[in-house]
């Protein structure tokens, strides 16, 4: 039954919660930001407007919610007077406490994710590790999971490029999440997921460990610059794959970007022309030089500083072990689980959530 100090720590976070989403300058930005929409010239550039409306519908939705835990808070005070002339308010105020507190993580969670790209989508790509077939089939499972988990979340999904493989799964897996917070959240995804378990393709039923890198990176604004020279990129274009019927492309509407000075490859298939396909790979690639940039930024950092850095790409970061138990087991936060069906089916968030508890608290 929720009482007086239920409410004096409800009132004690949600002050806390004042502070650290910062209402108050949110308040005036989005005063500044209603300013700026409401120009008459303000759609001449569409996509600097669309920035800036997404940027007020985000801060806007920030202090709705907060003004609605307040009224909430307001409401659970009142129910908790009434509650002893009338039992029914205690049950209204208790339901309504389990809703503020609900409210109130997600504020804190929400707080966790201050980095520059955070708040914005993400592109996430998934590469068999050695092992074959085995591999190709543990990539595409895990692309099926943050698949689900993703729309379980509301977030919008959009295939880049997903190749199948000659036999089972898919060679590779390129897609944008789109959402609020969606870099920030998946970040927790960057690195190596290790399967343990029975292999489908070995007749003789022997267990296998398979590997697959994940790789998230945020969509880059369009303010954002990077060293991006066309002259090194070769551009090769080529007859989409696909699993047949309707979806069997008849025009070599697939596109291979080679950026020649690093090295690096994208490829994108999966939208509907060569120029959707073309823009796609650019802007991955683009998001790859960026982070690739930044990953030299921050080393150099860590040397001046006498850091030794870690390469959490290149890092085991969680096993998923179906035989000879079942168990998924995060490295880094110990978060574990033995519903491993739950986990691969994109019920991801306690691991998710986990790994971002941990990081903070380090």
């Amino acid at each position: 039954m929720t009482d007086l100090k239920d409410i004096q720590e409800l009132s004690r976070r949600l002050e806390a919660a004042r502070e650290y989403l910062h209402i108050h300058e949110a308040t005036e930005r989005l005063a500044e930001l209603d300013k700026e929409c409401s120009k008459p010239d303000f759609w001449n550039d569409s996509d600097r407007a669309q920035a800036i409306s997404k940027q007020a519908s985000d801060t806007r939705s920030t202090i709705q919610a907060f003004s609605a835990a307040c009224s909430m808070l307001e409401d659970i005070r009142t129910a908790c007077d009434l509650a002893d002339e009338d039992p029914d308010f205690a049950e209204e105020a208790e339901a309504a406490r389990n809703r503020l507190v609900a409210m109130l993580d997600q504020f804190e969670i929400e707080s966790w994710f201050d980095g520059r790209f955070d708040e914005g989508s993400c592109i996430v790509t998934v590469n068999p590790g050695s092992g074959g077939l085995e591999a190709q089939d543990w990539t595409e499972m895990l692309f099926n999971m943050y698949s689900r988990y993703a729309e379980g979340k509301g977030w919008d999904v959009k295939v880049l490029d997903a190749q199948p493989g000659e036999v089972i799964g898919i060679e590779r897996a390129s897609f944008q999440v789109d959402g609020r917070f969606a870099y920030g959240m998946l970040r927790s995804e960057i690195g190596v997921h290790r399967l343990v378990r029975i292999s489908p393709t070995d007749d003789k039923k022997r267990r296998h460990t398979t590997f697959a890198s994940v790789e998230v990176m945020p969509v880059l604004p369009d303010d954002i610059e990077v060293d991006l020279n066309p002259a090194d990129v070769r551009v090769d274009v080529y007859r989409s794959s696909g699993p047949g019927g309707q979806c069997v492309n008849t025009t070599d509407s697939a596109v291979r970007l080679t950026h020649m000075p690093t090295g690096l490859v994208v490829t994108c298939q999966n939208q509907k022309s060569q120029l959707q396909n073309k823009d796609a790979a650019f802007r991955v690639l683009k998001a790859k030089l960026y982070e690739l940039e930044e990953r030299k930024r921050q080393q150099e950092i860590a040397e001046l500083r006498g850091e030794k850095m870690e390469n959490s790409f290149g890092s085991q970061i969680r096993n998923y072990v179906l035989y000879p138990y079942q168990l998924v087991k995060d490295l880094r936060s110990g978060v574990e689980t033995g519903n491993v069906d739950a986990v691969l089916g994109g019920e991801l968030e306690e691991f998710v959530i986990g790994y971002h508890r941990w990081r903070v608290s380090q």
